[in-house]
């Protein structure tokens, strides 16, 4: 009952500001569907936003995920909050990656899709006018949470400039001061299952193979020297993600030495009514770390 409130919510939210955004001139141009990759025979799509006026020469990696599902409806999300035509505002081409779904994908196997997506970039960065080593990457909720797993795990071929996320879940062993109960039937614990390994392969699992399956896509856990600049934005009335989760990550990267900020939205959901407020502040963020360097 709490899950189905909180979409009605959130499709309540994003009607509102379809509506406030139905007549904006779009910022960009907007290419479907690209094929950047095959995994399990599952096509793994992305969709390419093209400023229509003066390019800043800087490429954003969006990762296009909402509960660990990456549908078209992950992407419609994203233009409800006005993340494409923010970014593409300020020069920024944006790359929204569908990393895959939970239903046929564990959190490694997305992470690796989306390190293809982010090398996929990379190789065509001159086909759209931007610098493969100034790249951002941005996420929401489970893309937050993908997004910032790629970051503490890159190599070289798929480290990027910057890090700015939304609400992301980044320890699946501590949440909100509380270990979970991978006994549970509930909607949580059966999708961290679900993360932790393939399809199928959960069942049977020790409580310590488990523990040592969700340490490795807990990215707060994973932290080391020498990471990008990070921003993280969390509402501190988050019914579904708490905010501890934002704070335990730039804990923690503080802790190695590494830039990153947390910004806290008073009474913020997940998501909540004015969030292209925050997208607005995200992209100059994203202009200080990229551009004006």
């Amino acid at each position: 009952m709490a899950y189905r409130m909180m979409r009605y919510l959130a499709l309540a939210i994003c009607a509102i500001l379809l509506s406030q955004t139905a007549q904006a001139e779009p910022s960009y141009v907007q290419h479907q569907d690209l094929v950047y990759a095959q995994e399990h025979g599952v096509g793994l799509l992305m969709d390419v936003f093209v400023p229509t006026g003066q390019k800043n020469g800087r490429g954003i990696v969006d990762v296009a995920s909402g509960a660990w599902h990456s549908d078209r409806g992950k992407i419609r999300d994203h233009e409800k909050a006005q993340m494409y035509q923010i970014f593409c505002a300020k020069g920024f081409t944006v790359f929204a990656v569908r990393p895959g779904s939970i239903t046929k994908f564990s959190g490694l196997e997305m992470l690796k899709n989306l390190n293809t997506g982010i090398r996929w970039v990379k190789e065509h960065a001159a086909q759209y006018e931007v610098d493969p080593n100034q790249l951002g990457l941005v996420g929401a909720s489970a893309g937050g949470h993908l997004a910032t797993l790629a970051m503490v795990t890159a190599d070289e071929s798929t480290r990027v400039k910057a890090v700015a996320v939304f609400f992301p879940p980044t320890d699946f062993l501590d949440w909100d001061g509380k270990r979970l109960d991978q006994s549970s039937e509930d909607r949580l614990h059966g999708m961290t299952r679900a993360l932790a390994f393939p399809p199928g392969q959960a069942e049977g699992k020790t409580p310590d193979e488990l523990a040592a399956a969700l340490e490795a896509i807990s990215p707060a856990r994973l932290v080391k020297p020498g990471l990008p600049p990070y921003l993280t934005i969390h509402g501190n009335a988050d019914p579904a993600v708490p905010l501890q989760q934002s704070q335990k990550m730039v804990e923690a990267l503080k802790a190695k030495g590494d830039s990153a900020e947390l910004i806290v939205k008073p009474g913020g959901g997940h998501p909540w009514l004015t969030i292209p407020e925050e997208v607005a502040i995200m992209a100059d963020w994203l202009v200080k770390q990229l551009v004006s360097k």
